[in-house]
């Protein structure tokens, strides 16, 4: 018996994200439909497609054609004048640029799905919802890009008087969020950093980069761990689906592998599903 009303979950983690979309086509196969959506970071940005009612052919038309320059241009010019006094290393205006042009609607009331877009507030320290349940006084698209806003790597953004940032600082895969929806099910999708005791992270970017990088991915995949154990502790809440995908942890910049990200999703959807239809 399918469950009456599922909600999917979809972490953070750059284009290593892009393995949602594959999760996307298992769920269809499988015959589940979300009801609605819980999103963080370059998760946001597969939600918000999802939640405007583009089709999965239209989705990974999308994700298929993102190039670096799409989403990242380095601030070349501040970062020369005012050194570490620069606002961040890339610039935001190609992001914004993307998310305007591909995101299906500008408002929350004309989705076709609920979305709850997390962010964090960094002036609270608090993890907020943009969209379902929370503030809708911005876009969709204001909203997706102050989730995906990594400090260091993105300026955060001020929206209502408050700064925010990357919503994956305190819940990079938001199943505190999720608790809060009617759920008979919840499928949430983890693309986030690991724990991986491996060396490679020091040759990925100069240091000034990587080991900021690097502590804030270790910070995200403890907070992560202990999310996850706290809801298969909890034994109030819906049944889990939890779905990692074998990816990269070292991907989120590797624009050159989406598809093999959506495949890696599919798979590991598909295998998730199946062990829970035995």
């Amino acid at each position: 018996m399918k469950p009456a009303r599922v909600v999917l979950v979809l972490s953070g983690g750059g284009m290593k994200a892009m393995a949602h979309v594959g999760v996307l086509r298992a769920l269809e196969l499988h015959g589940i439909v979300p009801a609605e959506l819980v999103a963080v970071s370059a998760g946001a940005l597969v939600g918000a497609l999802v939640a405007g009612g583009l089709p999965y052919e239209q989705i990974v038309q999308i994700v298929t054609g993102i190039r670096r320059d799409d989403l990242f241009r380095v601030n070349r010019t501040s970062l020369m004048l005012r050194g570490v006094g620069a606002s961040s290393v890339l610039r935001a205006e190609a992001l914004r640029a993307f998310l305007a042009r591909v995101l299906p609607v500008s408002h929350f009331d004309r989705l076709v799905l609920p979305l709850r877009i997390v962010v964090t507030n960094l002036d609270r320290g608090e993890a907020e919802v943009f969209g379902a349940g929370g503030r809708t006084d911005c876009s969709v698209a204001e909203a997706v890009y102050a989730s995906m806003a990594l400090p260091l790597y993105l300026p955060p953004t001020s929206l209502g008087g408050a700064t925010y940032g990357d919503g994956g600082l305190l819940q990079v895969l938001p199943l505190d969020v999720a608790a809060v929806c009617d759920a008979d099910l919840v499928v949430a999708v983890d693309v986030g950093p690991v724990h991986q005791a491996h060396p490679a992270w020091r040759r990925l970017a100069p240091p000034l980069i990587a080991v900021p990088d690097r502590a804030i991915a270790l910070m995200m995949a403890e907070q992560r761990a202990r999310t996850v154990a706290a809801w298969r502790a909890n034994a109030s809440r819906p049944p889990l689906v939890l779905v990692q995908p074998p990816v990269d942890p070292y991907g989120t910049f590797a624009f050159d592998r989406t598809v093999d990200f959506i495949e890696a999703g599919y798979r590991a959807a598909h295998q998730e599903l199946e062990k829970r239809a035995q």
